[in-house]
């Protein structure tokens, strides 16, 4: 048991009534959850508000509320505080009832728009590698040193990132990598967390269905910069005219990497193909697995990030050359008749165009390239117009077709991709509905050499049709549907 008092060091607190030195169990948000002496934080969400279910949590045996508004009617014995902001409150709660785990290795936050996952999870790979125990918080997993837990979110809730955090102190993890989203900074999930780094990759069109305008997105972003301290360090992308701007303010040092332009770190592309990529980083050349140009900065940071964590340069760059790419990530396979198929998480227009460009640029145009694409129902509307014409411009066939249609129509979510189509291409393109018919009618029109990029879903093992997750792993389908050609 935990006296209130301790785990609410730092919280912003207007109003208490009742007895801060009561002991409590533990903290939680979510009033189903709540048992004998647990401590309620009433959190607004977009959906509900955790304040209509004071009176539920303290039925089921809360000893205290943290809220942002103490309610008329108070039960004897209960201790109710009233802070600023409960999110905030929750994030340096977690923080102070784990024992401030952040403080015990060094944590490093990966943000932007693309690039976060491959970024965080390459970085766990070569830390791994060099012999230390290593920590990673992504979206497809977290990882405690070797032991393995399933990802729900980006960047999950304060309280779930602190039980990690703390589960890596006990195993002895020296370095932790972290995906850190723009809905988690928006939620202060990140905040009491002691970060000893910060990377920024990029920032294109995403998110806007939940941050309204791109300037408010970006803003967001340059939060977590603006969070660190004067000891930790800044790693961006100066080829991003965001870079710079994430780094006003900030307290911590400051390092740029870029292929553009001069940077702390630079790059220059001597070699890119399907066997992978030959680079130059600070004079020095080294050849990596790993394909595309947007590969080439994601490695840039990895090289960047090392150094700054005190490897030396040319340890960094031999495990840089033994670095496997990430699931869902141009993972790709060649079947027998030498047809190429490469699954990417690529769900945003950048991210889409970025990973066509790097096929165009890899192929000889002698043979065709088809991709199979969609985008999520539920989410950014304004994005699907783009994608649709970057798919059908970029590629020689453009099959539009259901990712996560969530609760929408999947046939309207479509409709809305196949509005950007220029009136010249309209005759490259396909609608159908059902992701699996889409993916074997790719496999179907291919011929020997030719290239099939499937986007969107990448490492994703699951389709979400109105409210239910059912089995779907696009790889595997493609996978399939391949040897079935062989045949």
């Amino acid at each position: 048991m935990t006296e209130l008092k301790d785990i609410l060091y730092k919280v912003a607190i207007n109003a208490v009534v009742g007895d801060t030195k009561t002991s409590v169990n533990k903290i939680e948000f979510d009033s189903r959850k709540i048992g004998q002496d647990d401590v309620f934080v009433a959190i607004r969400g977009s959906v509900s508000d955790g304040h209509d279910f004071i009176e539920k949590a303290i039925n089921q045996g809360a000893l205290a509320v943290i809220c942002e508004k103490i309610p008329d009617v108070t039960v004897n014995g209960v201790t109710y505080v009233e802070v600023e902001d409960t999110q905030s409150a929750l994030a340096i709660m977690a923080s102070n009832y784990f024992d401030t785990p952040s403080e015990n290795l060094k944590l490093v936050g990966v943000t932007g728009t693309n690039g976060k996952t491959t970024i965080a999870t390459l970085l766990y790979q070569l830390f791994k590698k060099a012999g230390f125990k290593v920590g990673l918080l992504s979206t497809v997993k977290v990882m405690v040193d070797v032991e393995e837990y399933k990802a729900t979110h980006t960047t999950p809730d304060s309280l779930a990132i602190n039980y990690y955090l703390k589960e890596m102190n006990e195993a002895g993890v020296e370095y932790c990598f972290m995906e850190v989203s723009s809905h988690g900074i928006h939620q202060k999930r990140t905040e009491g967390l002691e970060f000893a780094g910060g990377i920024f990759t990029n920032l294109s069109h995403d998110h806007l269905d939940y941050h309204n305008t791109f300037k408010e997105y970006r803003d967001v972003k340059k939060v977590f910069f603006d969070g660190l301290s004067a000891k930790a360090f800044a790693l961006v992308n100066k080829d991003d005219k965001n870079g710079a701007f994430m780094l006003q303010n900030t307290h911590a040092k400051q390092y740029t990497y870029a292929l553009k332009s001069y940077a702390d770190y630079r790059g220059q592309i001597l070699e890119n193909s399907l066997e992978g990529l030959l680079l130059k980083l600070n004079d020095n050349e080294v050849w990596a697995k790993l394909i595309g140009s947007f590969n080439a900065y994601n490695l840039l940071a990895i090289f960047g990030a090392a150094e700054l964590l005190g490897l030396k340069t040319l340890e960094t760059l031999q495990l840089l050359s033994e670095l496997q790419s990430v699931s869902g990530r141009f993972q790709y396979l060649i079947s027998e008749q030498k047809i190429t198929a490469i699954v990417d998480y690529a769900h945003t227009p950048d991210a889409l165009k970025n990973v066509l460009e790097t096929i165009n640029d890899i192929r000889t145009n002698n043979e065709a390239l088809i991709t199979v694409v969609g985008c999520g129902g539920d989410r950014d509307k304004m994005k699907r117009p783009v994608m649709g014409n970057i798919a059908a411009r970029l590629s020689n066939k453009a099959i539009f077709t259901s990712d996560n249609p969530r609760t929408e129509n999947p046939e309207q979510i479509i409709a809305d991709i196949e509005k950007g189509v220029e009136p010249q291409d309209y005759k490259k393109t396909l609608s159908i509905t059902d992701r699996k018919q889409a993916i074997k009618t790719a496999c179907q029109l291919a011929e020997k050499d030719d290239i099939i990029l499937i986007a969107g879903k990448g490492h994703e093992t699951y389709q979400e049709i109105n409210g239910e997750r059912n089995d779907f792993n696009d790889f595997e389908i493609v996978r399939e549907e391949l040897k079935k050609l062989n045949k």
